[in-house]
């Protein structure tokens, strides 16, 4: 995306010049209102990218080319009637509205998009509880899902009953803890010179540790991520603590 956002800016500046040129040949049969529904339209179209840049391209460019082509006097950026005036301000303002309703929409997407891929993570270890698997392919699913989870270099499981002293630790709540001090993992990151022991817990009782790797490029998962990295743990040492599964060596 970021190798074509030179062409989409390009792209989001010059299709009002090419309308506004086109509409300023046909004026006659084209009101100023009809041309700035046309410019917000191709506003829209920008904003669809995802990019706020690209989308406020379009919107100045809409603006600029509309007073230019389509508001007396013509061919000077310069306008006398004040309806021209608001109509050319509202087209600029209600670009940019038009452009953070699209960007706020794409986020919302993303989120449930997102939600939906924790769901099916929890759903689908449940199952593998639910079917008796080996407690290794559990683990390993486990460990898979939280390394994608939180976007880190690694995960692996350790059978044990207790923390290892002064590690960093991702608790019940989805915090971390590094020698008793709360990490701001939103602003510095998880901790990258340890590993962050993620216990499997059931009941208050450790059955097994998650050793999880972000040693190689600074991730700052969100709250919500690690709750649920939290929780797909907790379902292996739930399983441990039934003994729905056999011990792993």
């Amino acid at each position: 995306m970021q190798r074509l956002r030179p062409l989409a800016l390009i792209i989001a500046a010059g299709l009002p010049l090419l309308w506004c040129a086109l509409a300023a040949q046909i004026r006659g049969h084209v009101t100023p209102a009809t041309a700035a529904l046309v410019l917000v339209l191709l506003v829209v179209a920008a904003a669809a990218t995802g990019d706020r840049m690209t989308g406020a391209v379009a919107a100045v460019s809409g603006g600029v080319w509309f007073d230019y082509f389509l508001t007396a006097p013509f061919h000077h950026l310069r306008i006398n009637d004040s309806d021209d005036v608001e109509v050319t301000a509202l087209l600029v303002i209600v670009g940019f509205a038009v452009t953070e309703l699209a960007l706020w929409g794409r986020r919302q997407q993303a989120k449930a998009s997102t939600r939906a891929g924790y769901l099916h993570g929890v759903l689908t270890t449940s199952q593998v509880v639910a079917g008796k698997s080996s407690s290794t392919e559990l683990a390993d699913q486990v460990a898979d899902l939280i390394t994608d989870l939180l976007d880190v270099d690694a995960c692996r499981f350790v059978a044990a009953h207790a923390l290892p002293p002064n590690s960093a630790v991702l608790g019940p709540d989805g915090e971390v803890t590094a020698r008793g001090t709360r990490v701001n993992v939103r602003v510095d990151g998880l901790p990258s010179l340890e590993e962050i022991v993620l216990p499997a817990q059931h009941h208050g009782a450790v059955h097994g540790l998650f050793l999880i790797t972000a040693a190689t490029e600074v991730t700052r998962p969100p709250l919500e991520q690690r709750q649920v990295a939290v929780l797909l743990a907790n379902q292996v040492g739930a399983a441990y603590a039934t003994d729905t599964l056999d011990p792993r060596s």
